[in-house]
């Protein structure tokens, strides 16, 4: 999902995260409260991170091994780097830090699975592969697939422009292709960051916002640069992306997405919700402000308003799933795949592992082990990386219970992609974390 305004940004850009539906079976819905913690607090922090993103626990032993006793387990799961372990309980343990974390490395079927902290305070109940939670920005990647699926089969192309596609937006906006969309260098402006949308937001947190008129919050605002000519990430970018494959294909993107990415990677277990409720069972996001205690905010905010943007739920399993076929090219072929692997100079929100390029709705992670091709994503309660080899047969998610970027915590984000450039060391069996050969 996208992360709400202030919440992912790394530099001009911005991310919003929230959720659109591919229905999540009733029974498996808690009726989800709000959080009961000091509604004056709960609405100051969610007017602030509406305001500042939108314009962009106790911890226990760490875990490490499969989940089993039909905990969802991946597989086999191979010997656990215990340097890598202890670092993620420190992160975990650090002042402000997520009261859980999971990392989850796969190779050839066999995983590894890194858990500290919980997954709901006060249980004691450590994160699984298979526990629900918000990806936030990283479900651009799944709108990328899409898009680059439907260039793969002829139904769009690379080059369409939002005049071709989309003739009712602005006319300004036109000449924006497809591609700039993916890359982030159309020049549009970014919805998340309108001042109606944000009071809006504001005044009503679970807002059901029409997620297909989103756009419409900037229809009156030009471009912010010359497409093509510059990089700034933008939540509009990847709305419009999942407007255009509409209106190609005639069928809704959730339905796209069901038939083009969950079915072919058999992914059971991610769907697209509008509001904001979670399938049980899920990892419990939080806002962490010490000294005071985190607050749960899994479920203060209603996701419609970021949809194509970053309103997907998945699973630490499911994600590792789909980025292994995102970043190996599944479905493309040799001309589309080479497009999606063109890069500009761009980082993800907030910055991954390592030195970062802007593709095709994925992002390269230049690594001192190796480059890795994947998405990060930040939404309140949640900060994600998704990250896969070239070839397809690696893949690394880590996922914690609290947002951190660079607006939020820069020092602990600093950390963390000390720690996911550590990981990635792990998967490409370079070095050892640490610097140790």
């Amino acid at each position: 999902m996208l992360g709400l305004a202030a919440a992912e940004r790394t530099a001009p850009p911005t991310e919003a995260h929230r959720l659109q539906e591919a229905p999540v079976p009733a029974r498996s819905l808690p009726a989800a409260p709000l959080p009961r913690s000091r509604p004056l607090r709960r609405r100051a922090a969610v007017a602030v991170l509406a305001a500042a993103s939108l314009a962009g626990l106790m911890t226990g032993p760490a875990h490490a091994g499969g989940d089993t006793g039909g905990n969802g387990g991946d597989g086999p799961h191979g010997p656990v780097d215990r340097a890598l372990e202890r670092r993620l309980q420190a992160l975990v343990d650090t002042p402000g830090g997520p009261p859980g974390a999971i990392a989850v490395l796969t190779s050839g079927g066999r995983s590894e699975v890194y858990r500290a902290g919980t997954s709901q305070l006060g249980t004691g109940r450590p994160p699984l592969t298979t526990d629900h939670m918000r990806i936030a920005s990283t479900a651009k990647a799944f709108s990328g697939s899409v898009a680059l699926q439907l260039a793969e089969r002829g139904a769009l192309g690379l080059g369409d422009t939002l005049g071709r596609r989309l003739p009712q937006l602005p006319s300004a906006w036109h000449r924006v292709t497809l591609r700039q969309l993916l890359n982030h260098t159309s020049g549009l402006p970014d919805y998340t960051e309108a001042s109606t949308f944000i009071a809006e937001l504001t005044a009503d947190p679970r807002r059901r916002f029409d997620s297909r008129r989103l756009l419409d919050y900037v229809a009156g605002d030009p471009l912010r640069f010359r497409p093509g000519s510059a990089y700034r990430y933008s939540n509009c970018d990847n709305i419009a992306v999942a407007l255009m494959a509409e209106a190609a294909t005639g069928q809704p993107y959730e339905k796209l997405l069901a038939e083009l990415v969950y079915r072919p990677l058999g992914l059971r277990d991610t769907s697209l919700p509008q509001g904001y409720r979670l399938p049980e069972p899920y990892l419990h996001g939080y806002a962490t402000d010490p000294p005071g205690a985190p607050e749960d905010v899994s479920t203060a905010l209603g996701t419609s308003g970021v949809w194509a943007s970053g309103g997907i739920v998945s699973t630490p399993r499911d994600l590792g799933a789909f980025m292994r076929g995102y970043a190996g090219g599944l479905g493309l072929g040799p001309e589309v795949r080479r497009q999606q692997l063109s890069f500009v100079a761009g980082s993800s929100e907030p910055a991954g592992p390592g030195r970062n390029r802007a593709g095709l709705a994925v992002f390269s992670y230049a690594t001192r082990c190796g480059t890795v091709y994947g998405h990060t994503g930040n939404f309140p309660g949640y900060t994600q990386l998704a990250a896969g080899t070239e070839d397809g047969k690696r893949s690394l998610t880590v996922s914690l219970t609290s947002q951190v970027n660079s607006a939020t915590n820069p020092r602990l984000l600093a950390t963390l992609r000390e720690l996911q450039e550590d990981f990635v060391c792990r998967l490409l069996d370079r070095r050892t974390p640490g610097g140790a050969h």
